[in-house]
């Protein structure tokens, strides 16, 4: 199996499917997008480890991690491995001092443990072929550009808020689990300071 290693480019709302996000995964070195949709429990996930936010409590993740550590586990990789009917399948690569061993998972809480266990991610050449998306220069600046435009109208209506709503702000999406909107209120926060 050819593995190609891919880094995590973006986590938006997805455009076709009301409540679900698009991860798209980029080939290193390449040009090769290739996006997932996930649900939004899943993104969250994602999104609060990309973003280093520590939860009151720990999530579903954190527990695979405490646990695998626990019984002297550690995760090597995590592997988008196939493609079936339109429905992406990945693995979580774990070994201990005697073996190795393959755990079949959802690729989007493969990343989110891979995340917190600091691995690589790989496709295989075969996913990316079938699945992924080859963007132009012109097309990522496209996309740079309408993702500038989202991230500036949230930050441009955080700019008329006073410091003491925002840190109200801050505290509701924390207790509300809403992670997306965390780190341009702690950025405008930050920003003041």
């Amino acid at each position: 199996m050819d593995k190609v290693k891919l880094e995590i480019l973006g986590l938006s709302s997805s455009q076709s499917q009301t409540g679900s996000f698009a991860l798209v995964l980029g080939e290193e070195n390449g040009n090769r997008r290739l996006p997932i949709i996930i649900g939004m429990f899943e993104a969250q996930a994602i999104a609060i480890e990309l973003e280093k936010i520590v939860p009151n409590r720990p999530m579903t993740h954190d527990l695979f991690k405490a646990f695998a550590y626990f019984f002297n586990y550690v995760v090597e990789e995590i592997i988008i491995s196939d493609l079936k009917e339109g429905v992406f399948f990945a693995k979580i690569i774990c070994a201990n001092d005697e073996k190795k061993i393959e755990i079949d998972a959802r690729p989007s809480d493969a990343i989110a443990i891979g995340l917190r266990f600091g691995v690589p991610i790989f496709g295989t050449e075969d996913i990316l072929s079938e699945a992924g998306i080859i963007l132009n220069e012109g097309d990522e600046e496209e996309v740079e550009v309408r993702s500038q435009t989202q991230k500036k109208t949230w930050a441009e209506q955080l700019k008329d808020t006073n410091a003491d709503q925002l840190r109200t702000m801050l505290d509701e999406t924390l207790a509300q689990e809403d992670y997306e909107k965390v780190p341009f209120i702690r950025d405008e926060l930050n920003r003041r300071n």
